[in-house]
């Protein structure tokens, strides 16, 4: 995982093993900034900065200004720290980096945030940094990889989350690790070292309900808790701006495909990893299975899928959201 060889380049830095290149690329910024953000602060002394430390930008310097300033020896330091931010700005030229990478001053360290893309590993540059220094790739996680993402990071800084409120943070938030960290550290700020971050907090302090959201629209269908899944159908639909349907569509094709694919499983044993969810979670589809025969999901998200189209004003009469989502409730109740 990104989180792993993150970790392992910060604790080469601490313990002296620092390479004359970094090149941080891919679609998630968030480890992309944080390499550099700890290069930036933890390589040179403060006093060393001013002279030794500089930060350009893709879109205002060539590949040779990079390399000019790559080339100059440090003023009374052992190294210099030059970091190129927004770096995919120089991606038509970027592979004339290569002479450089061949051969890296060694009292630089030359820093390249290269965010959203990244280099072709067939070609000479990508080939040349892998021999002389380090290419980091930052994946996008899914949103089923989040959980344990969050659980990984708390677990570092000495707290615990429930499964509910780790879903919950990735059912408002998204994959965007950015935006969960932020949330992350606000509530490291509110709660006790060690303490358990429960739904409550979360709702008490970020304004996510912990009774009206989709994770548990998802539950009271899979239990075939009808008069809650209406409830919250209602509050969705009075509150369309938080809860988009678009969302809760999606959310609800991901759990009946993967309902799907569990009545298919021979080995049960094998759920959690086959449907990509946290064991935690297996319960839910036993619950669901029980409740929805195989043909019966088939038909839900037939049903979804037809929703789906409604909502984008294919063979609606001008429907409310509100009224689309209980329409999809007395199919899945049918």
């Amino acid at each position: 995982m990104p989180l792993d060889k993150a970790k392992s380049i910060i604790t080469d830095i601490k313990n002296g093993t620092i390479h004359p290149i970094y090149f941080l690329m891919g679609e998630e910024p968030y480890y992309i900034d944080g390499i550099a953000s700890f290069i930036e602060n933890s390589i040179l002394t403060e006093e060393e900065r001013g002279f030794n430390q500089m930060t350009l930008y893709g879109r205002d310097v060539s590949i040779d200004d990079i390399v000019s300033n790559a080339k100059r020896y440090p003023m009374m330091a052992e190294k210099q720290v030059v970091i190129v931010k927004e770096a995919q700005d120089l991606s038509r030229t970027i592979e004339n980096l290569v002479s450089y990478a061949e051969n890296p001053q060694p009292t630089t360290v030359l820093v390249i945030c290269y965010k959203y893309k990244k280099l072709d590993a067939r070609k000479k540059l990508a080939k040349a940094i892998k021999k002389t220094g380090v290419v980091f790739e930052s994946k996008k996680l899914y949103e089923n990889q989040v959980p344990d993402w969050i659980r990984r990071v708390l677990a570092g800084r000495g707290y615990t989350i429930t499964p509910k409120a780790a879903q919950m943070l990735v059912e408002f938030l998204g994959n965007d690790l950015g935006k969960v960290n932020n949330e992350l550290e606000k509530l490291q700020l509110i709660i006790k070292p060690g303490e358990q971050i429960t739904p409550q907090i979360i709702e008490e302090n970020i304004g996510i309900s912990k009774d009206f959201n989709n994770f548990e629209l998802q539950n009271a269908i899979g239990v075939k808790d009808i008069k809650k899944a209406f409830a919250i159908v209602q509050y969705f639909g009075q509150n369309q701006k938080n809860h988009p349907l678009v969302m809760t569509v999606a959310l609800l094709y991901s759990f009946f495909s993967k309902l799907l694919k569990y009545h298919a499983l021979r080995n049960k044993g094998d759920a959690a990893s086959a449907l990509g969810v946290s064991p935690y979670f297996i319960k839910d589809y036993q619950i669901a299975a029980a409740n929805y025969p195989m043909k019966k999901v088939s038909a839900i998200i037939s049903s979804i899928r037809e929703v789906d189209m409604k909502s984008k004003g294919v063979g609606a009469a001008n429907m409310s959201q509100g009224d689309l989502l209980k329409e999809l409730l007395v199919s899945i109740f049918d």
